[in-house]
């Protein structure tokens, strides 16, 4: 397992690559950024970008997803997977906010999750990103990397690796750790062909030592 220095490393590392990770989802207030957030549940961000271009332009507010049926908004994201039950669930969710928040995204974990298609990951996340309350949102990207480092063990679930990360980071830090970590993961640390043998973190990376003993390492001839 890393220990706090190599761990502190390996943050320090993360900043130097990718200071300005952010929120690629595309947004103008915390009801959008909700709604692509459980629009985003197995699938790439940028799937549901270009969904949410014309979605967005539609539907504004919570009355407006409630003022067409079930199969018009299904139509409307089509393209994304689980597209039925993530339409069902976004109709079900303004319901809600409608009837007991006045309208308005919760700012609350606790109230977030009540919400219909809205997990513990997706309420970090528009705790975070929309109303920078410290949060660390544990998707794939998060997952993986923290696994493949040693932070974290294989076994872990996503909540105890969440647990750890949080542990072992500073809190002013988490929501800026949560980005840098898929954006490396996304970016740097892939999950079908990670570049280990060029990674800052590779010293520290059991993963990655063991990748490249094993020679498991694809190494992409525009890099040489």
């Amino acid at each position: 397992m890393l220990t706090k220095k190599q761990w502190e490393h390996c943050l320090e590392e993360m900043d130097r690559m990718f200071p300005n990770a952010h929120c690629e989802l595309v947004h103008d207030n915390p009801f959008e950024l909700t709604i692509a957030t459980l629009l985003s549940a197995q699938c790439t961000d940028a799937l549901v970008n270009k969904v949410t271009k014309n979605l967005f332009q539609k539907y504004k507010t919570p009355e407006d997803y409630l003022a067409v049926s079930l199969e018009e908004l299904q139509n409307d994201i089509r393209s994304i997977g689980l597209y039925r039950n993530k339409a069902k669930n976004i109709q079900a969710l303004c319901e809600i906010l409608i009837k007991d928040f006045h309208g308005e995204i919760p700012q609350s974990r606790e109230q977030l999750v009540t919400l219909p298609g809205v997990g513990r990951k997706t309420a970090n996340v528009v705790l975070s990103v929309a109303f920078n309350i410290p949060a660390l949102a544990v998707d794939t990207h998060v997952e993986r990397v923290t696994k493949r480092l040693g932070l974290c063990r294989l076994k872990d679930s996503v909540l105890e690796v969440e647990e750890t990360v949080m542990k072992k980071t500073p809190k002013e830090k988490w929501s800026k750790t949560h980005h840098q970590l898929i954006f490396f993961g996304r970016y740097h640390c892939k999950a079908q062909n990670p570049q280990c043998h060029v990674c800052p973190l590779l010293d520290d990376c059991r993963e990655g030592q063991k990748r490249m003993k094993k020679g498991l390492v694809k190494i992409d001839q525009s890099e040489k």
